[in-house]
């Protein structure tokens, strides 16, 4: 079975819309958060904590699975799902991202991206197959082909040169999967292309042209979030909705702020996911709508009210006061990041259930 999408409110007032996607482990209401689960775990909470979240997928990191444990020892397990407990939607992403964080080990050709390992220092090349391969191992709902993400305000020129060598790699990539398939190779995973281009809207609508063409059943939208100001990237999005089918599901990879989420919403993204609501939640701060609050500050020492009285989350609703989980945080107990990730997780999970209400009521 591979993915659909069916759109099922659009906004009369912005490019805003509801839909449902549907995968062979279950059914995604959209807009829709992805906790990160780097290495088939996300951090601090347990996959029954994640359903009591309400989160209805989550993203893997194939790059880092691939590291360790390794991908064929996920394939040996029977698969990504069996293997981390988690009976819902997964999506894995290239590895892409780690082109871009992982500058200063990494060399990119035409051909692929060779890396050396940050766990050993063994030398790996990635190549558009080989991507594909690793992550049919790994047997997510939905993959991710190899790209290459510019970092902000690189040239002109080297951000023109990620584009072109994103649309070769995604054609390339592409083909295997196809090829793959025709073997019956390819399980339930579906391959999604995903655009860059930078802050360049000529480059964006190109790549969104050339990557649209290839017929992908779903779309990554790479290259944002990664140090532009809010304004240019949601000017990027404004092309990226001009440009890419309609009617097919578009994933803002990287974006986990209330207020970036909500004004990619308006440009017509379906998808989300980031690392911010467990890894500031491991830094001792809290989700809100402005952006977060650090729990650690001397005047929540004797503050005995809750994180946020609206909550329903575990933290909130069982009593958890900002005094207590503050007390955690310095007594370093594990317990505190705990309930700050569940925190955070369900402050999303409340957001996007709140813009998919509005978007269905016209208030969006």
């Amino acid at each position: 079975m591979s993915i659909s999408f069916q759109i099922k409110h659009k906004s009369k007032k912005s490019k805003a819309r509801t839909g449902k996607l549907i995968t062979p482990h279950g059914e995604i209401d959209t807009p829709a958060f992805m906790p990160v689960g780097t290495q088939g775990s996300v951090k601090t909470v347990t996959p029954q904590m994640l359903n009591e979240i309400g989160a209805q997928i989550i993203l893997c990191n194939a790059y880092h699975i691939y590291i360790r444990p390794g991908s064929d020892l996920v394939k040996e397990a029977g698969g990504i799902h069996k293997f981390i407990r988690w009976d819902k939607p997964i999506l894995t992403d290239s590895g892409g991202f780690q082109v871009y964080s992982l500058a200063d080990i990494r060399k990119i050709t035409d051909e692929g991206v060779e890396f050396k390992s940050h766990k050993d220092g063994a030398k790996i090349f990635f190549t558009p197959e080989k991507v594909v391969q690793m992550q049919l191992d790994i047997g997510a709902d939905i993959i991710m082909p190899l790209d290459e993400c510019a970092h902000y305000q690189a040239p002109r020129k080297v951000v023109e040169d990620a584009v072109i060598r994103t649309t070769k790699w995604e054609k390339t990539a592409q083909q295997y999967f196809t090829d793959q398939k025709a073997k019956k190779q390819t399980g339930h995973s579906s391959l999604f292309g995903i655009v860059q281009g930078g802050t360049h809207a000529d480059l964006r609508k190109r790549s969104c042209e050339e990557i649209a063409a290839l017929d992908f059943p779903g779309f990554g939208i790479g290259g944002l979030s990664v140090g532009e100001p809010h304004e240019e990237m949601q000017a990027m999005l404004e092309v990226v909705a001009d440009h890419l089918p309609e009617e097919k599901p578009r994933h803002l990879m990287g974006v986990g702020y209330a207020k970036d989420i909500i004004e990619s919403v308006k440009r017509g993204v379906d998808l989300f996911d980031c690392v911010i609501p467990t890894r500031l939640a491991r830094h001792g701060s809290f989700l809100t709508m402005d952006r977060f609050e650090g729990l650690r500050k001397a005047q929540y020492e004797k503050d005995f009210s809750v994180l946020d009285p609206k909550c329903d989350c575990y933290a909130c609703r069982g009593g958890f006061t900002k005094a207590y989980i503050r007390h955690l945080l310095m007594a370093r107990e594990i317990l505190g990041y705990t309930l700050l990730s569940i925190h955070n997780l369900r402050f999303l999970m409340r957001l996007m259930a709140d813009l998919r209400k509005k978007i269905k009521e016209g208030q969006i």
